[in-house]
């Protein structure tokens, strides 16, 4: 398993290096065709090679701008630049041929042979390009590209303090006769008959009777 990795990047690398090769010849040809074409057309020979720098290279461009925009919107212009290129690459190294040919030669397989070189070009940057991208990461670059998760900060839960039980109506009647309210005041803030806080108040002081006074709250009208 730990050799697979290895064994696709040395594959993609060398496919890269051979494309790369390739796509250096198929440039020279081209190069030295359109070259010679822009001198055949007046272009004096010191500015001459830099017409075919100017096709050819547009080509190049384009195809990696078309690779890197690839889904979006705005890959339409590359695509327009990489089209219109091709053709004018292929058009002029094919004009170039049936110029320079020799009179026994025909056109047809003169301009056909001046044609490979360009098309190669267009084809074998695109596959430069697209194994350049292609190629998987080593395990170093993925943990780099790949940050860790942080850790999920531990909550810590505060504990709900229980409320207040609510007084009961004996307490609250206590506490209102100590501050001198009268036994019919307190039953009807109560809510319970007068004789019942009568009880209430006439057992604070024995255990007993306030047992059996909670027992019998509920019998009460």
């Amino acid at each position: 398993m730990n050799g697979q990795p290895q064994v696709r990047r040395f594959v993609v690398g060398t496919a890269i290096a051979g494309t790369v090769f390739i796509a250096i010849g198929a440039f020279w040809l081209s190069f030295t065709a359109l070259a010679d074409l822009a001198r055949r057309s007046g272009i004096d020979d010191a500015q001459a090679w830099a017409w075919p720098l100017i096709v050819d290279g547009i080509i190049v461009v384009a195809t990696v701008a078309v690779v890197a925009l690839a889904g979006q919107r705005a890959a339409w212009y590359p695509w327009l630049l990489l089209m219109a290129g091709a053709l004018v690459s292929v058009t002029a190294n094919a004009i170039h041929a049936i110029v320079a040919a020799d009179a026994d030669v025909p056109a047809v397989l003169a301009a056909s042979v001046a044609a490979v070189p360009p098309l190669v070009l267009l084809a074998i940057t695109h596959l430069t390009v697209v194994l350049t991208r292609a190629r998987p990461a080593g395990p170093s670059e993925q943990s780099l590209a790949e940050p860790a998760p942080e850790p999920i900060p531990a909550v810590e839960v505060e504990p709900v303090a229980e409320a207040n039980p609510p007084a009961s109506g004996r307490e609250v009647a206590v506490v209102l006769r100590d501050e001198g309210w009268s036994n019919k005041r307190i039953a009807r803030h109560v809510g319970v008959h007068p004789s019942t806080v009568g009880r209430w108040l006439g057992a604070r002081t024995s255990p007993i009777a306030i047992t059996a006074t909670a027992d019998t709250e509920g019998t009460q009208p």
